[in-house]
């Protein structure tokens, strides 16, 4: 079996434009899917793409560690997100492709499943730009995040923190702990909840004033709260912080999750399998955080291929805590694919297609072709002119 090409297709779904890669063998009709969608970054991936597929065409596809080494290794220069993106995306096509030639599910294919189903939360809106990035008000959080319940989710993750920079005003930290006490009081006390702050403090000490704003309201974890990289920046706040810390989605392979593991900068990981360099790679990067007792909560705001190749991921992964996910961020989500996730009760059950378990519809998907997305980010600048981290 040899690939004979590899393709993109950029699908705009508003928020994000979701990147698809299409590998094709000569093995009629066996064809594997992937995603790397990388907001803002959507046309640098697919040139990426383009400038790894001359080094696969005639391989074999199911010689998938030796295609990891070729695309990292024959490119000469190292690569950054977008670079890693792209590699995530073909890798996850090749694990769809060797799962349909053998006709078992990938997670049979990653030494099979612990689980018998995989807890999920999603986010305000259903993904809905706005509601998850500009719920400021404790009434409309309240509102949106019952209405999250109300679908069915037992888990939610809102972005509620102020943007900030060096530190936190008093006004700004009082105004968290409403938003999280409104919460709270609205979806109850069995409903989890996650607060993402983006790594918009700019400091430990404004990270730390609003964590001890919301622990009263017990969120299972806050998210990033300081910017990556900077493994004892984050260790100071994880080891003092009333709260479970998560971090993670912006580190790129086990050479960025060294240190941070090592040091034990938070409790748990959050990989994302579509940018860290795919399936493999998520799995050593699992493996690492095992050894040193963090948990794993995967990274997935992404489209419906990357929630079929973060379902198979969680069945087989020991350490797994809860995944993230955005079905429904557009009305048309399950026309363009047809996926294997189907959740009950707030989770996401076992698959058992081949492969990845995705068909695409590519008429579907020209129906919204690529747009450049909404620069939202461009919002974060303070009264008096300072920009400071979305």
């Amino acid at each position: 079996m040899r690939i004979t090409a590899i393709k993109t297709l950029l699908v705009n779904a508003e928020m994000r434009n979701w990147l698809f890669v299409r590998v094709e063998t000569d093995q009629p009709g066996l064809i594997g899917w992937g995603e790397g969608t990388l907001e803002w970054k959507s046309r640098a991936v697919v040139g990426a793409v383009e400038d790894l597929a001359p080094l696969l065409i005639g391989r074999d596809p199911r010689d998938i560690e030796q295609a990891l080494r070729v695309m990292h290794k024959h490119g000469f220069w190292r690569m950054g997100v977008i670079g890693t993106s792209a590699i995530s995306a073909i890798e996850l096509a090749l694990w769809d492709i060797l799962g349909k030639d053998l006709g078992v599910p990938v997670w049979r294919l990653l030494g099979g499943k612990v689980r018998d189903s995989v807890a999920v939360y999603t986010h305000l809106g259903m993904g809905d730009m706005e509601a998850v990035y500009e719920t400021m008000q404790p009434d409309t959080l309240a509102e949106r995040g019952a209405a999250v319940v109300a679908e069915g989710y037992r888990a939610l993750k809102v972005v509620c923190i102020p943007y900030t920079h060096m530190l936190a005003s008093n006004r700004a930290v009082d105004h968290v702990a409403d938003l999280m006490s409104a919460l709270r009081t609205a979806v109850g006390d069995d409903v989890e909840i996650m607060i993402d702050f983006h790594g918009r403090p700019g400091t430990t000490a404004a990270a730390l004033a609003y964590i001890g704003a919301l622990a009263e309201g017990r969120p299972m974890f806050v998210e990033e709260p300081v910017q990556p990289g900077d493994p004892e920046q984050m260790r100071e706040v994880t080891r003092v912080s009333p709260v479970p810390v998560a971090a993670g989605e912006r580190l790129i392979g086990r050479s960025e999750y060294a240190p941070h593991v090592a040091c034990r900068a938070f409790h748990v990981a959050q990989p994302d399998i579509c940018h860290t360099g795919g399936m493999a790679e998520a799995r050593k990067i699992a493996a690492m955080c095992e050894t040193a007792g963090i948990g794993v909560a995967p990274h997935n705001p992404l489209g419906p291929i990357a929630s079929a190749a973060a379902l198979h991921f969680d069945v087989v992964t020991p350490n797994f805590v809860i995944q993230e996910e955005m079905s429904g961020a557009v009305p048309w989500y399950d026309e363009v694919v047809d996926g294997p996730v189907t959740r009950i009760d707030g989770a996401w059950q076992v698959p058992e297609a081949p492969g990845l378990g995705v068909e695409v519809n590519e008429a579907a998907c020209a129906r919204h072709p690529f747009a450049p997305e909404v620069q939202h980010a461009a919002r974060a600048v303070l009264a008096d002119g300072t920009v400071v981290d979305w």
